[in-house]
């Protein structure tokens, strides 16, 4: 499922427990960075934690988490320099179900 033109996320409404992928091919990934982290958490952020991704075959990057949430994923990007992508302030989120 696409969020948006710089996200995927395969199951696009992950249950408390299921392991998602996300992709990112936002800003960061495009401007070049060397290393980029999914920087999440639940519930209002609670849980918060970061996990590396990797750089697939197309230039994006990738990573699995597993959901540890009971009502939603808050999550953003940040890449090795300290340069964020939090969707212009608001961070994303995805509903659990």
């Amino acid at each position: 499922m696409h969020l948006d033109d710089r996200i995927s996320m395969e199951p696009g409404t992950p249950a408390r427990g299921e392991k998602v992928r996300l992709e990112y091919r936002g800003l960061l990934a495009r401007s070049g960075a060397d290393s980029v982290w999914l920087h999440c958490g639940y519930d209002g952020w609670s849980k918060v934690h970061d996990i590396p991704m990797s750089r697939t075959a197309h230039g994006n990057f990738a990573c699995t988490a597993e959901v540890q949430g009971n009502k939603e994923m808050n999550f953003c990007f940040k890449d090795s320099a300290n340069n964020w992508d939090n969707n212009s302030g608001w961070n994303w989120l995805v509903k659990i179900k």
